[in-house]
């Protein structure tokens, strides 16, 4: 069965409600994640999941945190509470497929921010209210459509503050860990581009993702696979309980922790699309059993560049051209002194020549703060020379 109409409809009304200015950027600790928790748990009671938090759908859980002036985070006790949100379709199956998304943000900014100016509301529409949008459309079609496994979907806290709720998750889990065939992970999903390019990392993890994706994808997406189970988002916390994992994300941006980040800059057909895609390969695997697990290579942190400097962008981490092309210029920093703007694509730093990002690490690290240099970059068809100072 295809996505209808309805499904779009409701992607951009679950996205809307959770980027808005009310929810105050759903902060861990904050009454607009507690808002944002009970909105997905009226969710899941629509679409008929079983709770399977330990108080209802709610998982709660604290952490120490140091205390910063400006959060709205209720921790007058040195902790702040978050909750993850947890719902079930029991399918009386041997297996369960996890399915989750981060619905925590940046409040206003205390955290994690890239904005340099005053504190304001960091919505995050992409970040991840895209993700929890696809990953409850996910729930109404698996609960109708798909039988073979059982499907838990849970809607993690504290992912912007180190993975904090999908690693109580995996230590405090709320079914055998055992009886997880694999983990489904949607972290920003919301900004698909002009040329469809899909990125899907943790294709390692297990032998079937390397065959079977490019199979479903029928040219669909311009896929750019990864094969590392570790990253910065919930996948990794799975992963290192040794289930098989894929997290599905559609690039880093310029709004990219900014209170720029809100629903008009959302592409809605590009998550149904994505919700399409994932749903196929959840139904392509059901009655396949239990697939193999496989852990990945990790870069060898001993052999990382190591550097005190950085131009201050955001690096394009799904551009697969020679170079290292921008995705976004912090305000006031290195590169946007010099003139650098999104899409330029950086190809020498000083003598280095840049290649991928591991040459374009390679080269900050020939740099200490002060020092000056030529950074050659590509702009269309133009190749431009600019002066930095770090």
């Amino acid at each position: 069965m295809g996505w209808s109409q309805n499904g779009l409809t409701q992607l951009t009304s679950d996205v809307t409600y959770l980027a808005d200015d009310k929810l105050e950027g759903r902060e861990i600790g904050t009454k607009g994640e507690e808002l944002a928790a009970i909105f997905i748990a009226e969710r899941y009671a629509e679409i008929g999941l079983t709770p399977k938090g330990t108080d209802g759908y709610f998982q709660t859980f604290s952490r120490k945190q140091e205390q910063d002036p400006h959060s709205t985070a209720a921790a007058d006790t040195g902790r702040v509470v978050g909750r993850n949100v947890a719902g079930f379709i029991d399918n009386g199956a041997k297996t369960t497929v996890v399915i989750g998304a981060h619905y925590d943000h940046l409040g206003y900014g205390s955290h994690g921010s890239l904005h340099s100016g005053e504190p304001a509301i960091h919505n995050g529409a992409d970040d991840n209210a895209s993700g929890i949008a696809v990953m409850l459309m996910l729930a109404e079609k698996l609960k109708s459509d798909a039988k073979s496994n059982n499907y838990l979907f849970i809607a993690f806290s504290g992912e912007e503050r180190g993975l904090w709720g999908s690693n109580y998750f995996t230590k405090e889990p709320t079914l055998k860990l055992d009886d997880v065939n694999y983990m489904i992970n949607m972290d920003m999903v919301g900004r698909l581009n002009e040329e469809n390019t899909l990125a899907i990392n943790g294709t390692g993890t297990s032998p079937i993702w390397k065959s079977l994706l490019p199979e479903l994808n029928k040219s669909e997406f311009k896929l750019v696979l990864s094969e590392s189970g570790v990253g910065p988002s919930d996948h990794t916390s799975f992963y290192l309980k040794d289930i098989p994992v894929l997290h599905f994300f559609t690039g880093q941006h310029d709004d990219y922790h900014k209170p720029s980040d809100d629903v008009d800059k959302v592409n809605f057909d590009g998550m149904h699309k994505i919700g399409g895609f994932i749903f196929s390969l959840i139904t392509n695997l059901d009655d396949g059993g239990k697939i193999k697990f496989t852990k990945t290579k990790e870069p060898d942190a001993s052999s990382s560049p190591r550097f005190s400097v950085t131009l201050g962008v955001v690096p394009d981490y799904l551009f697969d051209g020679a170079g290292m092309r921008i995705s976004g210029v912090k305000e006031g920093r290195t590169a946007d002194n010099a003139g650098m703007i999104e899409g330029d694509i950086v190809i020498k730093m000083g003598k280095i020549e840049v290649t991928d990002m591991q040459s374009y690490m390679q080269g900050l690290s020939a740099f200490k703060k002060g020092d000056k240099t030529k950074v050659v970059i590509k702009r269309g068809e133009k190749t431009i020379k600019k002066k930095v100072q770090f």
